[in-house]
């Protein structure tokens, strides 16, 4: 299963259907975005598109030497600017395809509003979710609840979405939802709801053991969104934010244009694909390897490269070297700036103070003690500058000091999912707490798994969801989430559900608790 494969797989379809010639993408907002994360545009560009428009423009000219191809959510504003389009087109021929289902009525005024026969073909093609990792999605929703309960338009959008990741993957699966949960609850039966009424379109070859469809709920597990990160995907996203795979790096000291804003996509980025998963102080190592590897190859070239700050001074000084390793020193400037936030935020100190607190029972030391070493030896009263600047290849070193069953101190944490898929791979995820929607349980362990997370899924979860896939063989885990969390995006998310929750309550006294 491979949510990356199954979208790049659709929007190669739509460009091959067409046949050879000029062609314009026609999209709108998220259809952009779920084509920009598995395709650049340079790879489009080298199968004869040539111009990406947004099917809301009023500016477009016409083109008749172009052919449209229109990939768009079925949404109502969409259909009403195709009839527009269709009544008059401003290209020679175009080829619709709607990223989820599409009624017949809106269909038939498609096709009434083709009075110039210029539609050629209407498809429906499931792409309508983005595609994050091969096994991590996300459908980019913020603000899906009001307190415990769904944000109306919400829980249609997290239907189609999820729905349409079932139909990209060609499964009907059993479905489990989490029992404290009601907005689980709703969402299970709302997916169930659609595979019924669009059964024809969900008659997938039975496999000996069906998929499963595990649906949870954020609010299980509200620690794993705000512990700080250490793998390099994750990191990214907590410290730079990670927007359909691009970073904003505007506001880094001294940044040049070019790297004001930088794409990561493991598709695309071979150095990116191999360590997204590592820890900050291997991807450093990795770096350096890379540079002293350049080095070697090129004896007048030689420079010490003890840190960060050495490796970009190495790239300034030799433009050669840039325009050899491609995507390295795009690289070397995000771990810079990543070196330089864990510095100044202390983030080494804050982050195992954090393992210690999620993953230990006794919390009197840390809570006793930390007004205690403040008035010790607090920056009030040191006469020296005791933090001093870590970087990258430096951090690598406390990394690996270990503890005894656990990697190291800064990665002791594993979040519930972990636990709740292991249990069900086990088959002993109670039926009690899971229970299966309208259906027996299951008495085979299953093998294809979707797990959708309301509220969001994070990077730790993602990695998780990865290191399983790797030790269990015959086991295939998807994992997806309504979005990407990070601790601000998921401290938004509890406050906007709290307003909203508040909202809703009756006044009561003040200072009430």
């Amino acid at each position: 299963m491979n949510v990356t494969l199954a979208v790049k797989q659709y929007v190669s379809k739509m460009i091959d259907s067409s046949g050879p010639g000029m062609k314009v993408l026609l999209m709108d907002k998220e259809t952009t975005s779920i084509v920009s994360v598995v395709f650049s545009q340079s790879e489009v560009l080298q199968r004869e598109v040539y111009l990406f428009e947004r099917i809301d423009s009023q500016s477009r000219d016409g083109m008749k030497h172009l052919k449209a191809l229109c990939f768009l959510r079925p949404t109502k504003e969409n259909v009403e600017h195709l009839i527009q389009e269709l009544r008059r087109p401003k290209y020679s021929v175009y080829f619709i395809y709607f990223s989820n289902v599409i009624s017949k009525s809106e269909i038939k005024a498609l096709a009434e509003a083709d009075e110039q026969e210029v539609v050629a073909e209407v498809q429906e093609f499931y792409g309508d979710f983005i595609a994050v990792n091969p096994h991590l999605f996300s459908l980019n929703l913020q603000g899906v609840a009001r307190g415990r309960s769904w944000e109306p338009s919400m829980l249609s959008r997290c239907t189609q979405g999820l729905t349409s990741v079932l139909l990209a993957l060609k499964k009907c699966p059993m479905i489990r939802y989490q029992l404290t949960s009601d907005m689980s609850k709703r969402l299970a039966e709302s997916v169930k709801q659609i595979i019924t009424k669009e059964y024809e379109l969900f008659d997938f070859r039975k496999t000996e053991v069906p998929p499963l469809l595990l649906i949870l709920d954020r609010s299980d597990d509200a620690i794993t969104p705000l512990l700080n990160q250490w793998t390099y995907q994750a990191m990214v996203h907590e410290l730079l934010g990670l927007n359909n795979n691009r970073i904003d790096l505007s506001r880094v000291p001294g940044i040049s244009k070019d790297l004001k804003e930088v794409v990561l996509s493991a598709e695309n980025d071979e150095f990116y694909a191999n360590n997204l998963y590592l820890n900050f102080g291997e991807i450093g190592t990795n770096i350096k390897n890379l540079m002293e590897d350049f080095q070697k190859k090129k004896p007048k070239e030689q420079q010490k490269l003890e840190s960060i700050s050495d490796m970009k001074a190495f790239v300034d000084n030799y433009p050669q070297f840039k325009k050899m390793s491609g995507t390295v020193s795009k690289h070397v400037t995000v771990v810079g700036e990543l070196s330089r936030l864990v510095s100044e935020r202390q983030l080494m100190e804050v982050s195992e103070v954090e393992q210690e607190l999620s993953c230990q029972n006794d919390h009197s030391s840390a809570q006793q003690m930390v007004k205690v070493v403040v008035e010790y030896g607090g920056k009030r009263v040191r006469g020296s500058d005791l933090v001093t600047p870590t970087d990258a290849v430096a951090i690598t070193k406390q990394f690996f000091k270990g503890l005894k069953g656990v990697e190291n101190v800064y990665t002791q944490h594993q979040p519930l999912l972990h636990d709740t898929l292991d249990q069900l791979i086990k088959g002993r995820l109670k039926d009690s707490q899971f229970p299966y929607l309208g259906a027996s349980s299951l008495r085979d362990r299953p093998q294809d798994i979707i797990v959708f997370l309301i509220g969001g899924a994070t990077y730790e979860e993602a990695l998780t969801v990865y290191n399983l896939n790797r030790s269990t063989p015959g086991v295939r885990i998807v994992l997806g989430g309504s979005s990407i969390l990070n601790t601000k995006s998921f401290l938004e998310e509890v406050m906007a559900s709290a307003g909203s929750s508040a909202e809703r309550a009756p006044a009561s006294g003040r200072n009430r608790r």
